[in-house]
């Protein structure tokens, strides 16, 4: 399979974000063909004053500021993660996945010393690469008799995350804070097997769709996308004159924006794909918890959920985490 391309919540989130549209037709080759007309078109939205979402069939661009700052775009089998000038893209193909650190203004990279200032600077803002998977409530990869259809290729199921703000209170000192911010975490769960999901028709449940056998599977998965709020308490340790270590953990919340399933298929040896937007029975919201340890802009993160993927009785019970890197501000 190739990738194209991981709590309480404290703050309530206001106004809708994006339309769901969570029709369905009988079969997932007749939503195929329904989706490539609706999406003709390029459906945008902008959040937050300066956050542009940019959907179309096979590309979807998100950026961040005048300047496009922060930049997201998957299209094909490729993804491209911007902040400033630095980038990182994530290639998949037959041989594998490739992942390369970008110049994104074609500048060199130079070396300079910042001195610290005195004031408490939180870690969250910046953006965040993981791989994610989910677990069991006997907090087990293997997935349950009946529920093979959710077992993942965890290798390809990847999310990144743009934090688009952080802001830090510091407790009496500039090492010790707590950290808060709003971020947006863009997730895929590829499918280990040949098949996608869809909902029961009597009991509305998420059960597994089995795929055409005129189809020639290449990539089929889950794409979802959160908005976050995290709540962290996060300490700094000097490692140097002007640099710090830090460490920082607490819970994390979320509110499901938009997702969809996509196939990638042959068929007739003619190459083709179905993207079908829907909810899924996915949980509207979420809490769980999360820790993080770095040095200066560089750190390392894992994410677990208590919160269900799905609602509760509408589909198997799985808890999401992601582990992975992030690059802060």
């Amino acid at each position: 399979m190739k990738k194209t391309g991981t709590l309480l919540l404290i703050l309530a989130f206001t106004g809708i974000l994006f339309a769901q549209e969570a029709a369905q037709a009988d079969s997932l080759k007749q939503k195929a063909e329904a989706i490539e007309e609706v999406n003709a078109h390029i459906d945008t939205t902008v959040v937050l004053g300066r956050l542009e979402v940019v959907e179309e069939t096979d590309r979807t661009r998100v950026s961040l500021g005048k300047n496009e700052v922060i930049i997201v775009e998957e299209n094909g089998d490729t993804v491209i993660v911007g902040l400033g000038d630095k980038g990182v893209s994530i290639v998949e193909d037959d041989d594998g996945v490739i992942i390369t650190v970008l110049d994104m203004k074609d500048r060199k990279q130079k070396k300079y010393t910042k001195k610290r200032s005195k004031r408490f600077d939180a870690h969250w803002a910046g953006f965040e690469l993981g791989l994610n998977n989910y677990l069991t409530p006997d907090y087990s990869l293997v997935m349950p008799a009946g529920e093979e259809f959710m077992d993942l290729n965890t290798g390809r199921s990847w999310n990144w995350n743009l934090n688009i703000a952080d802001f830090g209170i510091p407790l009496g000192t500039s090492y010790v804070g707590i950290v808060s911010g709003l971020g947006f975490e863009f997730i895929n769960y590829n499918f280990d097997g040949q098949n996608s999901i869809e909902k029961e028709t009597d009991t509305r449940q998420i059960i597994e769709y089995t795929l055409p056998d005129t189809w020639s599977i290449s990539n089929s998965k889950m794409n979802i996308t959160y908005a976050t709020i995290p709540l962290l308490l996060e300490f700094q340790i000097p490692a140097g004159k002007y640099n710090r270590i830090h460490l920082s953990a607490g819970v994390i919340g979320g509110m499901k924006l938009w997702s969809n399933t996509k196939v990638k298929y042959r068929e007739d040896g003619d190459k083709s794909n179905a993207k079908v937007k829907g909810d899924y029975n996915l949980s509207p919201f979420r809490w769980g918890f999360t820790a993080r340890v770095g040095y200066e802009e560089v750190s390392v993160f894992a994410t677990y959920y208590m919160t269900p993927l799905f609602e509760d009785g509408m589909g198997p019970e799985l808890h999401p985490f992601s582990v992975g890197i992030a690059l802060t501000l």
